[in-house]
């Protein structure tokens, strides 16, 4: 990792379910200061999970942190609320948007802002610097969220945690149901909070090729595992990387489902 102060340490965690299932299994990452930083994996790897244990939504599933421990700027955080992890900065957008469908997406905003006691000519502005950000949703400001488009809902999602005057975002699958032109235009816009407002980002993406443009470093993660991570730049170099989840192969294209898992096990642990 880059010599940049770490905001989040996430050091040697488990998770369980139901007391029974283990889903993690001894996950270390390390997330820069003001820095994008790319979780990646097949469906199933367990990017959720992990998301899900910094920001402490497991509970909520039955789920737990067993071992390890999660610090952000330096304290522990693995043992806080979900609240109390908004209120220090943490802020996850989850996978699928979830958008309040019946209200506007103006009104959806402004919820992201309902923890804020710096009044109302503050959450003002960042509602202005919102709509800056994604001038969509100045446009859409009185339609019903749930009657707005995919990408609408997305860029509502990540600007409704902007209202929280987040230190770091944990953004889960922002490409996932999208067209391509949307989620260039959805990672240009990452981009741009992580220069302008100093916003961290922590990207659970299945989309390696677009995550690794944006990232300046990268973790995959299989069966719950972290098994290779680098810099962007390197990952995208990386043989496997390019084989497995880039789709080529001495500059040819493969077929997925030509690929053996255990051909790949094999070829991480070596």
């Amino acid at each position: 990792m880059p010599s940049t102060p770490s905001l989040l340490s996430v050091n040697n965690i488990e998770v369980i379910y139901d007391h029974v299932i283990l889903v993690l299994k001894g996950v270390s990452l390390e997330v820069p200061e003001q820095g994008i930083v790319a979780l990646l994996g097949a469906n199933g790897a367990g990017k959720t999970t992990t998301l899900k244990a910094i920001s402490n939504l497991l509970r909520a599933e039955r789920g737990d942190i067993t071992k390890g421990s999660i610090e952000f700027e330096g304290k522990r955080i693995d043992r806080l609320t979900p609240s109390q992890l908004v209120q220090q900065g943490v802020i996850q957008v989850m996978e699928g948007r979830h958008c309040f469908e019946h209200l506007t997406v103006e009104e959806n905003l402004l919820t992201g802002a309902y923890t804020r006691r710096d009044g109302g000519a503050a959450i003002e502005r960042d509602l202005e610097l919102v709509y800056g950000y994604f001038p969509r949703l100045k446009s859409r400001s009185r339609a019903q969220a749930g009657y707005t488009s995919g990408g609408e809902q997305q860029m509502t999602a990540i600007g409704r945690a902007l209202m929280s005057k987040p230190k770091m975002i944990l953004l889960d699958e922002p490409s996932m149901g999208l067209a391509p032109q949307l989620v260039e235009e959805i990672y240009e816009i990452v981009a741009r909070l992580n220069k302008d407002q100093g916003v961290t980002f922590l990207l659970a993406e299945q989309n390696t090729n677009i995550a690794l443009r944006y990232a300046s470093h990268g973790y995959i993660l299989e069966n719950g595992r972290v098994v290779l991570d680098g810099s962007a730049a390197e990952l995208r170099e990386n043989t496997d990387v390019k084989e497995f989840y880039l789709g080529i192969s001495e500059g040819e294209r493969v077929n997925f489902r030509d690929v053996k898992h255990y051909r790949r096990r094999k070829r991480w642990l070596t």
